[in-house]
């Protein structure tokens, strides 16, 4: 399994990559493959402020449907419009091209529920 040492990740295996006050976010690795094959990105919050831990979007894969959960708070500037014809993206490219929304945060946000890429491992047993 791939978890890139350089990323920050949540307990709903979703990962971050901050830049400034840009963080990108997606879903790990380990998410994709307990998904499987992801046919459906449903993503209606950007312009919207929200709260870490609120929904900003779901996952569909053939067999279920998984909320996608903010890891910090801050407001939604981009969803990634390749994963409109490419749900794909998420099964093969996790970490790049696969990447879902981006978020500018405010330079003081909390960023305490983030773990690293040993922490993470951990959690998965």
């Amino acid at each position: 399994m791939n978890t890139p040492a350089e990323l920050k990740y949540t307990k709903d295996h979703e990962w971050v990559r901050i830049e400034g006050n840009t963080c990108t976010i997606g879903i790990t690795d380990f998410a994709q493959g307990e998904l499987g094959d992801i046919v459906f990105v449903d993503v209606d919050t950007v312009d919207d402020e929200l709260s870490s831990g609120d929904v900003f979007g779901s996952v569909e894969a053939v067999k279920t449907v998984s909320d996608l959960y903010m890891p910090v708070s801050g407001m939604v500037t981009e969803f990634n419009s390749a994963l409109e014809d490419q749900p794909e993206l998420l099964n093969t490219d996790p970490y790049g091209e696969g990447w879902i929304i981006k978020v500018q945060i405010d330079g003081d946000a909390d960023q305490s529920s983030l773990i690293t890429a040993e922490e993470y491992q951990a959690t998965l047993g």
